[in-house]
């Protein structure tokens, strides 16, 4: 994929919580995140497993994680390798609760429902709700200093910058931002245990 002139207005957009940047991330990189899903997918597991369901599960993260500031993207490509890793490792993790829950993946009934019958990737008003709400979430449930660190590294900063600002070690504050963003993510039920 070739690098647009808009990417990195698209990044900083996203990272603001516009909701119609959000949208347009979505549709530009939805089908790449199922497409891994989907050949990662096979036997018994497919059955269990929509790429829709895990795909929304990694923008869910990705959005909360990029309006915190906790990825420093550059180019279309940085983007789709962190996609697809989140969706690897979210897939991986659904599987291991599977098998760790002793279900019997051949008396699992899915829902029926076809791909036709999803939410259409396109931005609609209650997408658009839903990244404001999980923004929203976000900001609800940090520290006051965990807020900081969020705004601080939204407006650009870098970890020594920070670290000098708040008098603490780059490295501190750094794993600080990640246990907050973990923490959170758990807390809305976007990242497993």
């Amino acid at each position: 994929m070739s690098e647009g002139p808009g990417f990195a207005d698209l990044v900083k957009r996203v990272r603001g919580g516009e909701p119609e940047a959000a949208a347009e991330l979505v549709r530009r990189y939805e089908p790449a995140i199922r497409r891994v899903v989907r050949v990662r997918l096979g036997g018994r597991m497919a059955a269990l497993f929509d790429s829709m369901d895990v795909c929304q599960s990694v923008l869910g993260s990705f959005f909360l994680r990029v309006a915190a500031g906790q990825y420093t993207l550059e180019t279309q490509e940085d983007l789709l390798k962190l996609l697809a890793t989140m969706a690897r490792h979210k897939l991986a993790f659904q599987v291991r609760r599977q098998k760790a829950q002793k279900r019997d993946v051949g008396r699992d009934v899915t829902a029926g429902l076809s791909t036709d019958q999803l939410a259409a990737t396109e931005s609609t008003p209650s997408h658009k709700a839903e990244v404001k709400d999980l923004l929203h979430e976000l900001d609800r449930r940090l520290s006051a200093e965990e807020r900081e660190l969020v705004a601080l590294r939204n407006q650009g900063h870098e970890w020594n910058e920070i670290a000098t600002r708040m008098n603490d070690s780059a490295e501190a504050l750094r794993k600080k931002h990640a246990r907050a963003l973990d923490r959170v993510a758990k807390e809305l039920g976007l990242e497993g245990g």
